[in-house]
């Protein structure tokens, strides 16, 4: 029997709340562009030069940057569900709650915070790649962190400061 192994996606964490079934879709997302960002990094850091060949190299890694990136991007959306769920203990503006969930450009200070948890997501994207991912796969510690920070970049997920109300 094949195994079958799913990586990172795309995950505005509010959306399970609201559409259930979008997980689906976000599961399969971050799974597609994942692929494409481990086989771009395959090709351009030249990693045909290690011990695997690109098959092999991408059955060795991509359920674990799938999981770690969706993992991270979990990570990053608690950040602002919780800011979300505790804005009256914490005392956050209406106009502030109102633009991390539904249209975070109304609000400069939700802007702001919908970007940092985009970097906690991608900097625990870049760690959970360089530490676990690739350590065994790459050993060269360089040539480990330029795919790990590669990763990390192009799998922030961008989602996150995509307007919710246009999906409603």
């Amino acid at each position: 029997m094949k195994r079958i192994k799913l990586y990172n996606m795309i995950f505005p964490i509010w959306f399970l709340l609201f559409f259930p079934p979008v997980i689906l879709l976000t599961l399969l997302g971050n799974f597609i562009i994942d692929s494409l960002v481990v086989i771009v990094c395959f090709y351009m850091f030249k990693l045909k030069n290690t011990k695997n060949d690109l098959k092999t190299f991408y059955k060795k890694t991509i359920f674990k940057v799938w999981i770690f990136g969706f993992l991270a991007d979990i990570i990053g959306a608690s950040i602002l569900f919780l800011l979300v769920i505790l804005e009256d203990f914490l005392g956050l503006p209406q106009e502030f709650i109102r633009g991390i969930s539904y249209d975070p450009f109304s609000n400069l200070a939700a802007v702001i915070m919908i970007v940092f948890a985009m970097i906690v997501s991608s900097l625990f994207i870049f760690i959970f790649n360089y530490k676990f991912t690739y350590n065994k796969q790459i050993e060269e510690k360089r040539l480990r962190l330029k795919v790990a920070l590669t990763i990390a970049i192009f799998t922030i997920p961008w989602t996150f400061i995509l307007p919710t109300k246009w999906f409603y």
